[in-house]
């Protein structure tokens, strides 16, 4: 691959890790690419996944579903998936 290196997945955002992996997906699915990028993209790909697993579980242990008492007032919180 001649292109210019990418950032490290480790700071990319979940935005932009899905992005570029979506992009690395279409190439390795139109097999246009040869064996040996392939396989470094592949790589990277893998990084991307990983990085997106760890955000969304990230977001997943923040999310709270809030608990409403009677008189409408928020009376705590608690896990979503408990």
């Amino acid at each position: 691959m001649t292109e210019s290196p990418s950032p490290d997945a480790a700071t990319l955002s979940f935005e932009a890790a899905m992005a570029e992996l979506e992009r690395i997906v279409d190439q390795l699915e139109r097999g246009e690419v040869p064996l040996e990028d392939s396989i470094a993209i592949y790589e990277r790909g893998e990084a991307l996944k990983a990085r997106c697993d760890a955000l969304l579980k990230a977001a997943e242990e923040r999310v709270e579903k809030i608990r409403v008492s009677a008189g409408g007032a928020p009376s705590g919180t608690e896990p979503l998936d408990p």
